[in-house]
């Protein structure tokens, strides 16, 4: 699905539906009622916001200019605040009329089935599991009221060594750009629709070929296995955006760049200098055919919060990434933004002219750009992208959508084909080829996972990874220039010893750094632990959050022939923002 495509009009569509949690969900949105349960409302802000301004522009209008050696603090501070306001008084104007977030309704339909299409892990379950009803209730308390003692009360599975993580972050405020709970995204595919079928299939698929190189996917058995089960299925996932599976789209983005030269983006590969250190991009890589959780003892273990009991362990020599499960490695690691900050290190390395063409330094004669515009500008928005984008997915994650993760999912799968459970799971994830592989090697239907621990202990939907990378590589294409070609672009070989020489057609930064954003998220459904709409979705509310972003810092911009950032959304469209306005160009 394309990052701006509705859910077309079938089952899914049609079971988007209200529920008894819109109610809250509204108040989580809504503008006004947020300010109204402060003790605020609309108008009274609104006085308060005339006075304040009242009183700042009086002290612009009678105190000096804050120029030369009589620099006036209090003239300065009126401005600054002026600036917040505007800023401020602008997001709310957007988002005060906001509609709904809309839900796939499923924790409604399965309320009475132990909520069984719910993320539920840590939580006291049965042998399936199946979360305790009552626990589960009181986290769906503690998310409504946000009340500490509520989430003090969740409790846990009595062999639980890992915790919730962060819940309580989907209240928190962001003081610059949009607020995350005014993100609009699609909602999750219903458990029992054919994109999700179709989704956990190619998961599955990712699990079976995790070892096979990039580049010999065109010769590998398994991977034309995996295109001819991906065809014939209901949804195939990415064919709106990229049409039939094929070796030459298998396991990639939809955006803009994606499909073009290797399927590695150039900035996961390419060495750079960080301060004094040169850094090549080798990273320890999982050992081959190691996978985890594919029996019912390690899964349940696991599904209650237990410590692993299975090792990870790893290949000895470090290597440039080559597969998906150095790819798994990679994004199992990181820090949230590295990526993208190597990245920024990367182009900056690349000189001026990979520098945005509407950054004024570039035609300046005396002067470069530094903390406005340059290399610290560059960076510091980049890294406080990440946790803008966290803001913005734990509110999807956690007061919204609270969606089962796929090793959940595969569970669900192995519990039914045994006859020991039956759910509501579509034919095409039942019937195939994916699912009779993964019965032929292990004997169940779990599916195996790069991590011992499987999961991180929050929700599925949209993917943290996935909207970090939404909102970073936007801030990365507003900062460079997107149609910059690279030079002596790079490729692995099968083993990932070498980087060679990519012979092919042009790559450029936009496309790259949309290839990365994709790499990151599609990396994390390569180690099982995601599913596609995650990223698509994610990298949606990330590039949101980015463009509330940017409209706040472009207001801070001093220099008179800065004419704002300018750069190409994930569907193609062109945006520019300045002075907090943006113009579709």
């Amino acid at each position: 699905m394309s990052i701006d495509q509705t859910p077309p009009d079938d089952q899914t569509r049609n079971e988007t539906q209200t529920s008894s949690r819109r109610q809250f969900i509204k108040m989580s949105a809504g503008a006004g009622a947020v300010l109204g349960a402060a003790g605020l409302g609309v108008n009274n802000v609104a006085s308060a916001e005339v006075d304040v301004n009242a009183e700042a522009l009086q002290v612009i209008d009678t105190d000096e200019a804050d120029v030369g050696t009589g620099i006036d603090s209090r003239r300065r501070a009126a401005k600054a605040l002026r600036k917040k306001i505007k800023a401020s008084r602008q997001h709310f104007l957007e988002t005060r009329d906001a509609s709904e977030q809309e839900i796939n309704n499923d924790e409604q339909r399965y309320q009475y089935e132990r909520y069984y299409a719910s993320y539920s892990k840590t939580l006291p379950c049965n042998q399936f599991g199946e979360v305790d009803p009552q626990a589960f209730e009181s986290l769906q308390r503690a998310l409504q009221t946000g009340a500490a003692t509520d989430f003090n009360n969740i409790p846990l599975d009595s062999t639980a060594s890992r915790r919730l993580t962060n819940p309580q972050g989907a209240f928190r405020f962001e003081i610059a750009g949009l607020d995350s709970h005014a993100t609009r995204i699609n909602p999750a595919w219903t458990f029992r629709s054919a994109d999700l079928a179709g989704e956990m299939v190619e998961v599955y698929w990712q699990a079976l070929t995790r070892d096979v190189p990039f580049s010999e996917y065109s010769s590998s058995t398994s991977i034309q296995q995996a295109i001819t089960d991906l065809n014939l299925l209901s949804a195939t996932p990415g064919s709106v955006a990229n049409g039939s599976t094929s070796v030459a789209n298998i396991f990639r983005g939809e955006t803009v760049g994606d499909l073009n030269g290797p399927q590695i983006s150039q900035f996961l590969w390419q060495g750079f200098d960080y301060g004094p250190s040169q850094i090549e991009q080798r990273y320890d890589v999982g050992l081959a055919g190691v996978d985890f959780m594919v029996d019912e003892a390690n899964w349940l273990n696991v599904q209650r919060g237990g410590t692993p009991n299975e090792g990870l362990g790893f290949d000895s020599t470090p290597r440039y990434i080559y597969n998906n499960r150095a790819l798994s490695e990679y994004v199992h690691r990181d820090v949230l933004f590295q990526a993208y900050l190597n990245a920024a290190f990367v182009m900056l390395g690349y000189g001026p002219d990979a520098i945005a063409t509407g950054n004024p330094y570039k035609q300046s004669h005396n002067q470069d750009g530094f903390t406005s515009l340059g290399g610290p500008f560059i960076l510091d928005m980049v890294t406080k992208a990440g946790n803008t984008a966290l803001a913005g997915a734990w509110f999807q994650k956690w007061r919204v959508h609270r969606f089962l993760r796929p090793e959940v999912l595969a569970g669900r799968v192995h519990f039914h084909q045994t006859n020991q459970r039956e759910y509501e799971l579509h034919s095409d994830l039942l019937n195939s080829a994916a699912v009779n592989e993964v019965f032929s090697l292990h004997g169940t239907g779990f599916c195996p996972q790069a991590y011992t621990e499987g999961s991180p202990t929050h929700p599925s939907f949209p993917a943290g990874h996935a909207t970090i990378a939404g909102c970073c590589a936007t801030i990365l294409k507003a900062c460079f220039n997107e149609d910059f070609v690279i030079q002596n672009p790079v490729v692995a070989d099968a083993t990932g010893d070498n980087l060679l020489p990519y012979i092919g057609s042009d790559l450029t930064l936009g496309g790259e750094i949309n290839k990365l954003a994709n790499n990151i998220s599609i990396g994390r459904d390569a180690a099982g632990v995601h599913y596609r709409q995650d990223g698509v979705q994610g990298m949606a509310a990330g590039e949101q959050l980015a463009i509330g972003l940017l409209q706040d810092h472009s207001r801070t911009i001093h220099e008179s022939d800065f004419f704002g950032f300018t750069l190409t959304r994930f569907d193609g469209r062109v945006l520019n923002i300045n002075d907090g306005d943006v113009t579709e160009v």
